[in-house]
């Protein structure tokens, strides 16, 4: 295994077993954690959390699994994240030029990150305000992305948590029967 690779596993398996934890179906984990990836994806900012807490109530996802992809999109991320989606979006409708959008998303980064965590309403308008013209293709782009994301987290997430859960199901019943 590559040094880089392995400096990868090792950075995120706190989080992984963060998330096998979780008590919750394979199901839902990968539902909450598949919703959670979409939202993140969307020009939400500022309501994305309430929106994973919601939708994921409603279709019984687990909430803290939905959460945690939610923070792909923060002040550093959600320019080259944006700019990527309005890109995306521009291929299915017109806008102004990438140059000018993806300077506007730069400054929509550097304003979140001088706001307060709880300034929910500051951060939700900077999003509207961009006006129309910028926000379609923003849209576009980004439901594109989201939901291909989504459903990528989704599908692996289940199967590797399934696995999972089926081990440690069987490694169970093997201690029991000594």
């Amino acid at each position: 295994m590559s040094d880089s690779r392995r400096n990868l596993l090792l950075r995120i398996r706190p989080l992984l077993r963060w998330v096998i934890k979780l008590r919750s179906s394979p199901r839902a984990i990968a539902g909450g954690l598949g919703l959670g990836t979409f939202i993140a994806f969307t020009p939400t900012i500022g309501i994305q959390l309430i929106l994973a807490v919601v939708i994921a109530t409603l279709f019984n996802m687990n909430r803290p699994a939905a959460l945690v992809p939610v923070w792909i999109t923060n002040p550093v991320t959600v320019a080259p994240i944006y700019t990527f989606n309005y890109w995306l979006g521009k291929k299915v409708v017109s806008g102004p030029p990438l140059g000018e959008v993806s300077g506007l998303f730069v400054d929509i980064g550097k304003t979140m990150a001088h706001l307060e965590f709880w300034n929910i309403k500051e951060q939700f308008f900077a999003i509207l305000h961009i006006g129309w013209d910028i926000f379609i293709p923003l849209l576009i782009g980004s439901l594109l992305v989201g939901v291909v994301s989504g459903l990528a987290v989704t599908f692996l997430s289940f199967k590797l948590l399934s696995i999972f859960f089926t081990r440690r199901v069987e490694k169970k019943l093997l201690n029991n029967r000594r």
